[in-house]
């Protein structure tokens, strides 16, 4: 996970296919927890976070929205009483692209970052 997380986000123009379902099983390996899920006809990469508190879900969620605007990749993100769930997808294509699954093991870093 941690050389999934320092990888660089690549632009769409430089990386015009999405991933295969073999690249997708193996990134998902490296990611304890997160799940596809498909919605509105998209799939998406989740994973939902605890939280102590309202408050922490939500610093949490501002340092995911922070990650995401350095990175230009943005996720959906549900924060509830003390819980943030984080969804990375990649519409452009709608399916996975390698810019998810990077960004997913960057919010999993956080989070253990938070924890420790």
């Amino acid at each position: 996970m941690n050389n999934l997380a320092k990888m660089n986000i690549l632009p769409y123009r430089e990386s015009k296919t999405p991933l295969t379902e073999v690249e997708i099983e193996a990134y998902l390996e490296t990611l304890a927890g997160w799940k596809i899920v498909e919605r509105d006809e998209v799939p998406r990469l989740e994973k939902s976070f605890p939280f102590d508190s309202f408050r922490g879900a939500v610093s949490f969620t501002n340092q995911v929205a922070d990650q995401a605007e350095e990175a230009d990749h943005h996720p959906a993100i549900l924060v509830t009483a003390k819980r943030a769930a984080v969804s990375w997808s990649t519409h452009y294509f709608k399916r996975l692209h390698q810019n998810d699954f990077i960004m997913a093991a960057r919010t999993e870093l956080l989070f253990r970052e938070l924890n420790d």
